[in-house]
């Protein structure tokens, strides 16, 4: 069975890749757990992230962004003091300051999801030329949803950053074309081709 080859340097990145990434997510809680670990995940990597996963879980209270956004500093200390925690206070604020930008949007579009998805019209895209490996860092799209989040206060989400994000929640399908998960990803899902110079 074929597979991206980023995947497969353990089980757990393997067991992430073919049950989650790159699937279309429009469930708030899991869109608020992939954006928190692609915060977390800045200056660091992703394996580290999957890795973290139960610890980030027990931390966040099960990535519950309504509960996140009520936190204060002693859940900052409490955070801090969980032993295999990413020791970086400036992240956990972050992550809560994040959650109540999480809820505003929440208030304006009536989810998430439905905010984010917006971007690409509901539709999943299939970049030219990704499906053979050549994919970007950032493209045009990622610039523009994190222009819009930075404006709405988000911190630590970056065009690379959420370009990450896109590509996890199933907006961009970088799956590689070989992949057993290329065609999978998208059933069931509206999609467009798109040149990759015409990225937003």
């Amino acid at each position: 069975m074929e597979r991206c080859s980023w995947c497969l340097c353990n089980e757990k990145m393997i067991r992430y890749h073919d049950e989650e990434w790159g699937v279309p997510v429009h469930d708030d809680k899991k869109q608020f757990e992939f954006l928190m670990m692609e915060a977390m995940q800045c200056g660091l990597n992703w394996n580290m992230m999957i890795q973290k996963r139960e610890i980030f879980r027990k931390c966040f209270d099960g990535f519950d962004y309504q509960k996140v956004a009520a936190y204060t500093e002693n859940d900052v200390r409490r955070i801090m003091g969980m032993e295999g925690m990413i020791k970086s206070q400036r992240k956990i604020e972050a992550i809560i300051h994040n959650a109540q930008c999480f809820l505003k949007v929440r208030e304006e579009f009536g989810t998430f999801s439905d905010y984010l998805w917006r971007f690409s019209k509901g539709k999943m895209i299939l970049y030219m030329g990704h499906q053979k490996g050549m994919i970007p860092a950032r493209n045009g799209l990622s610039d523009a949803v994190s222009k819009d989040l930075k404006k709405r206060g988000f911190k630590y989400l970056g065009s690379v950053t959420v370009y990450s994000h896109l590509q996890a929640c199933g907006m961009i399908n970088d799956h590689e074309e070989r992949c057993f998960r290329y065609q999978k990803v998208m059933e069931g899902n509206p999609t467009i081709r798109k040149r990759r110079d015409h990225e937003n």
